[in-house]
């Protein structure tokens, strides 16, 4: 049977927000100091901003400010049309700043760009991701390889570092650092620039 619980908090805002989460089984410690709750089977947690599903939620501090989670996770943020998938999650429900790892992939269908890599982190105030570790970035006519990705998604920008590599409607691009503007189609490459681009004849030009 799932257990199913809501919880009306008090933030430190003073405004009422409304928390739920539910499972198949569900454990909690009450010792002062210790409390905490974890459930497994089909979890469930719905925050102020997101849906997170996953095999073992685990929920702890005040307030269940702190959400841990493994086992095919998966968070949705309908109001910004997001949706990522990993193994493993860490989010702190008040400084809204979620921490994800192994096999990251992140949709964003505003944006229509696809990101994967080892580990994101992301704060939904700022509208900021952080990506590392096989980083691949995707849009149409669009894709990108690197170590380090910075994705600034309100103003729709890229930064990436850690042997970039860019291949942009057949044309690729290599420097130490690349700055892409996605509204724009504009990309700035810095340091140890290489490119390759398609000719018109279907020739492929070089240039170091």
């Amino acid at each position: 049977m799932k257990t199913a619980m809501v919880l009306l908090l008090l933030a430190p805002s003073l405004w009422a927000q409304t928390f739920t989460f539910q499972g198949d089984r569900m454990e909690t410690v009450l010792a002062k100091g210790k409390e905490r709750t974890v459930l497994t089977g089909n979890a469930e947690v719905q925050t102020e901003d997101n849906l997170i599903r996953a095999d073992r939620v685990e929920l702890y501090g005040d307030d269940f400010r702190y959400v841990e989670c493994e086992g095919g996770v998966r968070i949705v943020n309908e109001q910004k049309g997001i949706e990522v998938t990993c193994n493993r999650l860490f989010y702190d429900r008040q400084e809204k700043v979620v921490r994800v790892r192994g096999n990251v992939v992140m949709l964003d269908e505003k944006n229509e760009v696809v990101v994967k890599g080892g580990f994101l982190e992301n704060w939904e105030d700022s509208d900021e991701t952080v990506v590392q570790i096989g980083v691949r970035i995707l849009k149409e006519d669009l894709v990108c390889r690197c170590e380090y990705a910075r994705y600034q998604r309100s103003e729709e920008k890229l930064e990436l570092s850690g042997m970039p590599v860019v291949n942009w409607k057949g044309d690729e691009y290599r420097a130490l650092k690349i700055y892409i503007d996605l509204q724009t189609d504009t990309i700035r490459l810095e340091g140890d620039i290489r490119g390759k681009v398609r000719s018109e004849l279907g020739r492929d030009e070089g240039a170091d």
